[in-house]
C-alpha cells in the first residue's frame, strides 16, 4: 500500500487488538475512517475468499451489498443502517480472521501499486460497483463455499478501486464472470434436478 503507517493488514490487526468482547462493523468503518470505497469494499470481502466459520458471510455479506450499491450510484459518502452498523461477531472469531488474512494481505501489499488507470473513472467505477453489487448478492446466498470466488472478484475490485491497480480490476473481473458462469451452472443443474425429480413423482401416479 501507498501509505506504510496504515496499511491495510495494520488497521485489521489494530482492529483485533482493541479491548471487547465483540467487533461490530461500526468498529470497522471507525478504525477505516474516511478511506476509500474501495477499502471498505476489500476489508468486507477479503476475509470471505478464506474459509470462514458458519455466519460470517451474513455479517460481513450485507454490509457488501449497501457498499456496493453507494459505489454504483456514485455517492460520494458512504452510509449503512443502524442495524447493520450493530452487526458483530466475536473477537475471536474476528482474531482468527485476522490471522487467516495476515499472511496473504502482507503479500498483496508488497504488489499494489497504480498502473493502468485508464480503467478507471466516474463511469467506470459506477460500473465496477454494479458488478459488486451483483458479486455480493452471491456472497448473501447460503451457497457452502460458493461465496469464496465472488468475494474474491470483490476484494480484487476493492484494492484496485483503493490503489488505482489496474491490473487488480482485471483480475477482480476476470473472477467476477467465473462466479457468475459458476451460478449458472449449479443453478442449472438444480433445476434440472428438480424437474427430474417431479417427473419421477408423476410418474409413479
Amino acid at each position: 500500500m501507498a501509505d506504510d503507517v496504515h496499511r491495510f493488514s495494520d488497521i485489521i490487526e489494530a482492529l483485533a487488538e482493541r479491548p471487547g468482547s465483540k467487533v461490530t462493523v461500526a468498529d470497522v468503518l471507525d478504525a477505516f475512517g474516511d478511506r476509500a470505497f474501495g477499502a471498505l469494499l476489500a476489508v468486507f470481502a477479503a476475509p470471505l475468499a478464506l474459509p470462514m466459520p458458519p455466519g460470517v458471510s451474513a455479517i460481513l455479506g450485507a454490509p457488501l451489498i449497501f457498499i456496493a450499491f453507494q459505489q454504483m450510484i456514485g455517492r460520494p459518502t458512504l452510509w449503512l443502517p443502524k442495524a447493520l452498523m450493530k452487526r458483530s461477531m466475536r473477537r475471536a472469531e474476528f482474531l482468527t480472521m485476522t490471522v487467516r488474512l495476515r499472511p496473504h494481505l502482507k503479500r498483496l501489499e508488497r504488489h499494489l501499486r497504480p498502473r493502468l488507470q485508464f480503467l478507471y473513472g466516474p463511469i467506470a467505477d459506477r460500473f465496477i460497483g454494479a458488478v459488486c453489487v451483483l458479486l455480493a448478492v452471491i456472497v448473501f446466498l447460503p451457497i457452502p463455499f460458493g461465496n469464496m470466488l465472488p468475494s474474491f472478484a470483490i476484494a480484487a475490485f476493492g484494492f484496485g478501486l483503493l490503489e488505482r491497480d489496474g491490473l487488480a480490476g482485471l483480475v477482480g473481473g476476470v473472477a467476477a464472470a467465473i462466479s457468475v458462469i459458476i451460478l449458472i451452472l449449479i443453478w442449472n443443474a438444480l433445476l434440472a434436478a428438480a424437474i427430474a425429480f417431479v417427473a419421477t413423482l408423476v410418474g409413479m401416479f
